[in-house]
C-alpha cells in the first residue's frame, strides 16, 4: 500500500529514460498525464526525445503532440514513419490537426496532408481556410448536432451513433434542414423526457454564438462571459461550423494575457510558446532590442531637456533633489491609468468611442491623485526638509519650494494619467495594439514631458528664468 501512495509516473519516467528501460518507459508513460509528457519532452536532449516518441508510439503521443509547444511540433513528427504518422494525425482532433498544419513547414504539410484520409483530407482543408486567430481557426466540428424536427428517440440514436467523436455531449446543438443553428439541448434534457417528444418542445433559443470570422480572442469572452461549456460558430449565414470549447477559452486566454504582458514590457516579436529555460539567447536578444534601443534614443529628450534648463538647476540646485520623484510619479500614474484601460478595452467593457468619458474620468482621477501627492510633498519639504539641510541654498525660502514642487508634482500626475488613458484608446483607433504603444511609448513620453512641466513650473513660480 505504501510503494503505490509513493508511486510516481513521472519520476519512474524518468529513471527508465536514464536507464533506456523500453518497457518500464511505456508503463510509467501510461499512467502518466499527456501534459506531463509533453513538458518531459520539451526538456530532453534530441536522444531522449527519439526514444520518448517511439516507445510510446503513435496512440499514446497523439495527445501529447497535440500538447507541444509549436516550434516543437513539427521535429516531433519526424520520429515516427509514415505508418505511424497516418495513425497519429488520424487520431487529432480536427482542430488539433489544423494547429499542426498551421504550425509545420508547407513541405511537411504537404507530406502529412497525403497520409489523411478522405474524410480528414476534406475537413482539415475546409477549416485551413480560417486564419489561425480566429474563432473557426480555434473550433472543433466535432459536436453534437441533432435536427429540431426529432423526437427524443431519435436525437438519441444519433448521438449514440456520435458519442465517440464528439467533442462534448454536454451541450447539444439544433440545427433545422439547412444546417442553421436554432436552438441547443443538454443531455439531461433527452434523458428525462418521454422518447415520444419532439426536440423542438424541449430545445432553448442558442443566444450565444460566434461569427467564423471573428477574432478568437471574442470567444473566449464570451465563453467567460456567459459561463459556457462550449460556444457555437456560425458562417454569415447562420450555418453551424463548430464549436469553440472551454479550454480552447483557456488557452486563448493565456496567450491573449501574455502576448499583453510582453507588450506592456516592450517584448516585441512573436510570442514563444517555449519555456523561458528552453528559448535561445538569440531569440530573447532580437524579441528585446528593437524596442530598448529605440527607446534609448527617445530618452535623449529628457537630457536635452536638463540641459536646456541647466541655468536653472545651477541657480538652485536643491531642485535636483525632487527630480526623479516628479518624473517618477508621472510614471508611476500614467502606467496604472494605461493599465485599467488596457484592461477595459480587452474585457470589452469600452471602446475606442468612449475616448471622452474615459479622458474626463481619468483626468478627474489623475487631479485627485496629483493633488494628494503635491500636498504630502508639500508637508515634507516644509515640514521635514529643513530639518535635514539648513537652507534652499537660494533667495527663496523652503514654503516657496514647496508650493513649486506640489504644484509641478500635480500638474504631471495630471497629464501623465490622462495621456496614459488616452493613448490605448488612440493606439485601437489606428488598428495597433494598445499593450505596444501604451506602455514603452509612455515611459519615455512622461519622462520628457515630466521634466518640461517641472522646470517649467518650477522656473516661473520661484523665479528663475
Amino acid at each position: 500500500m505504501g510503494d503505490e501512495l509513493d508511486y510516481d509516473p513521472m519520476t519512474e519516467l524518468q529513471r527508465a529514460l536514464d536507464a533506456a528501460d523500453g518497457s518500464a518507459l511505456l508503463a510509467a508513460a501510461e499512467d502518466a498525464h499527456y501534459a506531463d509528457l509533453a513538458h518531459l519532452y520539451e526538456n530532453l536532449d534530441d536522444e531522449k526525445r527519439d526514444f520518448l516518441l517511439k516507445t510510446i508510439g503513435p496512440e499514446l503521443a497523439t495527445d501529447v503532440v497535440a500538447e507541444l509547444p509549436y516550434p516543437l511540433i513539427e521535429g516531433a513528427l519526424t520520429h515516427f514513419k509514415p505508418a505511424q504518422l497516418r495513425v497519429l494525425l488520424g487520431n487529432l482532433s480536427d482542430d488539433d490537426r489544423v494547429d499542426v498544419f498551421q504550425v509545420v513547414s508547407e513541405e511537411a504539410q504537404v507530406r502529412f496532408f497525403s497520409l489523411l484520409g478522405p474524410r480528414d483530407k476534406e475537413l482539415t482543408r475546409s477549416l485551413l481556410k480560417y486564419e489561425e486567430d480566429t474563432a473557426g481557426g480555434r473550433m472543433t466540428t466535432q459536436v453534437g448536432r441533432i435536427t429540431a424536427d426529432m423526437t427524443v428517440k431519435q436525437a438519441i440514436t444519433v448521438l449514440r451513433r456520435d458519442r465517440e467523436d464528439a467533442e462534448t455531449l454536454a451541450r447539444i446543438f439544433v440545427v433545422d434542414e439547412q444546417g442553421r443553428l436554432v436552438g441547443k439541448v443538454r443531455l439531461r434534457d433527452l434523458a428525462f423526457n418521454t422518447w415520444d417528444t419532439p426536440i423542438h418542445d424541449i430545445m432553448e433559443e442558442a443566444d450565444e454564438y460566434v461569427l467564423a470570422s471573428a477574432d478568437q480572442e471574442e470567444a473566449a469572452r464570451k465563453i467567460s462571459k456567459y459561463d459556457l461549456i462550449v460556444l457555437p460558430v456560425v458562417d454569415e449565414f447562420h450555418h453551424l461550423l463548430g464549436v469553440v470549447t472551454y479550454d480552447d477559452a483557456l488557452e486563448i486566454l493565456q496567450e491573449e494575457s501574455t502576448e499583453d504582458i510582453e507588450k506592456l514590457s516592450g517584448i516585441g516579436g512573436e510570442q514563444s510558446e517555449v519555456s523561458y529555460l528552453n528559448t535561445s539567447v538569440s531569440q530573447q536578444y532580437r524579441r528585446r532590442v528593437s524596442w530598448l534601443v529605440g527607446l534609448a534614443f527617445v530618452s535623449i529628450g529628457s537630457g536635452y531637456v536638463m540641459y536646456h534648463f541647466s541655468a536653472v538647476l545651477e541657480k538652485a540646485f536643491v531642485l535636483s533633489i525632487f527630480l526623479p520623484m516628479v518624473v517618477a510619479a508621472g510614471g508611476n500614474s500614467g502606467g496604472q491609468a494605461a493599465t485599467m484601460v488596457i484592461r477595459a478595452l480587452a474585457l470589452g467593457e469600452v471602446k475606442a468611442g468612449n475616448a471622452l468619458r474615459i479622458a474626463w474620468k481619468e483626468a478627474r482621477t489623475g487631479l485627485s491623485l496629483g493633488l494628494t501627492l503635491g500636498l504630502a510633498m508639500a508637508i515634507f519639504i516644509s515640514f521635514v526638509l529643513p530639518h535635514m539641510q539648513e537652507g534652499t541654498g537660494s533667495s527663496f525660502d523652503f514654503l516657496h519650494l514647496a508650493f513649486a514642487v506640489s504644484v509641478a508634482l500635480t500638474v504631471q500626475v495630471f497629464s501623465a494619467t490622462t495621456l496614459g488613458a488616452l493613448l490605448p484608446i488612440f493606439a485601437r483607433s489606428i488598428k495597433l495594439d494598445p499593450a505596444v504603444v501604451s506602455a514603452p511609448s509612455l515611459a519615455s513620453t512622461v519622462d520628457v514631458s515630466g521634466m518640461l512641466i517641472y522646470f517649467s513650473t518650477v522656473a516661473a513660480i520661484l523665479g528663475l528664468q
